[in-house]
């Protein structure tokens, strides 16, 4: 345990000695601090998150395959094979 851990501790469990009951411990004070901390920054994440979702186009653009464009250069230029390359002159 750390040199700050170990004061903290000290600082934030009473010295109760014997008198603790080992069977009855709870997490008091500082174990809700904790919960209430995680469930602040889960609520603030969720809302970023919500937030930054709806920025988000879902829409998808058409994809052109390389078939695709080749044939329709084929089709402009008649003298082009099925690839979408002219033939060498010679």
């Amino acid at each position: 345990m750390s040199a700050t851990a170990s004061l903290a501790v000290t600082h934030l469990v009473p010295l109760a000695g014997e008198e603790l009951d080992k069977n009855k411990v709870t997490p008091g004070v500082l174990g809700f601090i904790v919960f209430a901390v995680i469930g602040a920054a889960v609520w603030l994440l969720m809302k970023s998150m919500t937030k930054h979702m709806k920025k988000v186009d879902f829409v998808e653009a058409p994809e052109t395959s390389a078939a695709g464009a080749g044939l329709a250069a084929a089709a402009a230029d008649p003298s082009a094979d099925a690839s979408g390359a002219k033939p060498a002159k010679g």
